[in-house]
């Protein structure tokens, strides 16, 4: 055996030469089978969703000893799963008292229809990048259906701007998105250093996201005058004092340089402490699937740690010149559309230590990992939410997504790349 640090932690590596050939060749069917799953949202023929695979792929690496029992607690990274859920009890109690739907009414009530685009656009990113993305997408389709409604406005566009606004919005800071989570936890960058590198890569992202969005469906609109009566979804103001002050506390922890796993737990903790909040309410509010799925993935990529498989990986990289910012960009983003972007994270995160500036690595994978999610429907938990969310007032298919996904994509993977390599 020997001692190799993952997540700060160190522990006892399987070297390929102490397991049997049965046993390396057990871990390569499992790590097949799980990223099939990961990449096709479900297994042929079966129910078996991604966290379901999850759950079998780390059994089976248990199992069968290509993870040592002893060694399992070892291979979960603690700190991202903890930032993970207290993120989600923290913005969970945001989301029960009403502030997002509150926020975003407030801020596109007061606009002229020509400038709702813009507005939609930056309120989803601006929200996604403190808060977690996914459950910004929830609360910003019902009322931007609503106001379309009024001022008799097609939808389709605004529904697009929710969904990659939110994705490029989230990709500013740790706490955006879970793979950002992941990413901060492994790389020790500060929460100030990863908004200072890459919120401009998201302040220009929205800015290229509104000029596609706008050349596809917005410069030939007619607008009809504006109409009263946008609905602002009411909100006790009484009940919001509590979670701001926390939330406010959590976020100067973050930029103080507080540890952003224990600066959200302590506010999660704290929003526990309640008399008007029922806590069941406030635990439905957990994606409970996706911390399975991340428990299950660390233990899948430990096995294949484990049994050669990622560095045979890792060869692989160096033989296709992936250590150039360029190409490792490219890669990244392709890899998040097959695998979808968590597990072509936990998979490549490996790889980062490795470049001649981890920093740079690491900040590309974070960025190309969450751009990449704003090429097709399904390459962000964010785009799926808006279109069943929108559901059945309108529908946005494969075609009417892509069209747009595509050039966004490209654009703003371009200038992250370009930035990057700029600052690096």
């Amino acid at each position: 055996m020997t001692p190799i640090t993952l997540g700060g932690q160190r522990m006892t590596h399987l070297s390929p030469a102490k397991l049997s050939e049965a046993r390396i060749v057990a871990a390569y069917v499992i790590f097949i089978g799980s990223y099939l799953v990961f990449a096709l949202g479900k297994f042929p023929g079966l129910k078996i969703d991604r966290p379901g695979a999850a759950i079998i792929g780390a059994v089976g690496m248990v199992g069968l000893r290509i993870v040592e029992p002893t060694d399992t607690l070892r291979f979960i990274d603690f700190s991202t799963i903890v930032l993970l859920f207290a993120m989600m009890l923290v913005v969970g109690t945001l989301h029960l008292v009403g502030f997002f739907g509150w926020n975003a009414g407030m801020v596109l009530r007061r606009l002229k229809p020509s400038h709702l685009l813009p507005a939609t656009i930056v309120t989803s990113g601006v929200l996604s990048a403190f808060f977690v993305n996914y459950i910004v997408c929830l609360v910003m389709v019902p009322l931007v259906l609503s106001i379309t409604r009024k001022l008799r406005l097609k939808p389709l566009p605004y529904l697009l701007a929710v969904a990659t606004g939110s994705n490029i919005g989230s990709v500013a800071t740790i706490t955006g998105n879970p793979q950002n989570m992941l990413i901060g936890s492994f790389s020790r960058i500060g929460y100030r250093d990863f908004l200072i590198h890459l919120g401009p890569v998201a302040v220009v992202g929205l800015l290229l996201d509104w000029m596609v969005l706008h050349w596809f469906h917005i410069r030939h609109e007619e607008y009809a005058a504006g109409v009263d009566g946008i609905p602002v979804p009411s909100l006790e103001l009484s009940r919001l004092t509590k979670p701001a002050v926390v939330v406010t506390g959590v976020v100067i922890g973050f930029f103080a340089g507080v540890p952003p796993a224990m600066a959200a737990a302590l506010g999660a903790a704290a929003m526990l402490i309640t008399r008007t909040i029922d806590p069941r309410k406030l635990y439905e509010e957990v994606d409970w699937g996706l911390l399975v799925f991340f428990v299950g993935l660390f233990l899948i990529v430990g096995g294949a740690e484990n049994a050669g498989i990622v560095s045979e990986f890792l060869h692989i990289a160096e033989h296709w010149n992936l250590h150039r910012l360029g190409a490792f960009t490219v890669a990244v983003a392709i890899l998040s559309n097959i695998v979808s972007n968590v597990p072509a994270v936990m998979l490549l995160k490996s790889m980062a230590p490795t470049f001649p500036n981890p920093q740079t690595a690491w900040l590309a994978l974070a960025m190309a990992s969450t751009l990449a999610g704003n090429l097709t429907i399904t390459g962000s938990v964010a785009n799926i939410i808006v279109v069943e969310s929108a559901k059945p007032d309108t529908n946005i298919g494969f075609w009417d997504y892509f069209r747009v996904g595509f050039p966004i994509t490209v654009i703003t993977l371009a200038f992250g790349w370009a930035w990057l390599a700029w600052v690096s």
